[in-house]
């Protein structure tokens, strides 16, 4: 799927695309390369399929990272997302990269939920300090239209998923 990523140092939006890892050969990342999550391993679970956002200019390079699931074969899961390290913090080269994979995520839980999960996006937020969790929460609830739902739990209701399908990926 084709998005639109801005470059941070001249505030460009630059062409990028979704691909499946299964499609595209491509490194995928894990701790060793500095990330927090391990795709490269997770990847290979068969209920996980794994997708990578790349910039079209260069395509080895993955800027961000996605696994998606479905729960019991009807309930779209995010089991993991996370943007490189290299788009982290103020010396950051993109941005939008994660918005981006949270909205395909989204798009898939339209695609794949079934009528009672149609449109519903469910993850977990699990740091292991406390307060890094609560900041995350929040983070998710204010630009991504999250809800909390439970303890660490939290779902994009279906017009929250529409409208981050709409401001990242049209």
């Amino acid at each position: 799927m084709k998005v639109k990523i801005l470059r941070v140092k001249d505030n460009l939006l630059v062409d990028a695309d979704i691909l499946s890892s299964k499609i595209v050969k491509i490194n995928l990342p894990s701790i060793v390369d500095g990330w927090r999550f391990n795709f490269k391993k997770h990847s290979k679970e068969s209920r996980f399929q794994t997708y990578v956002l790349v910039c079209e200019d260069s395509p080895s390079i993955v800027e961000g990272c996605l696994i998606f699931e479905m729960k019991d074969k009807i309930e779209p899961y995010m089991a993991f997302v996370e943007i490189a390290p290299h788009n982290r913090g103020k010396l950051k080269k993109y941005e939008k990269v994660a918005g981006c994979l949270i909205a395909f995520a989204c798009r898939l839980s339209f695609m794949k939920g079934d009528d009672t999960y149609r449109g519903w996006l469910a993850f977990d937020v699990l740091e292991e300090d406390k307060a890094d969790e609560i900041k995350l929460m929040a983070v998710y609830s204010t630009k991504y239209n999250a809800l909390k739902y439970g303890d660490t739990m939290m779902v994009i209701p279906p017009v929250g998923s529409e409208k981050l399908i709409n401001e990242f990926l049209n």
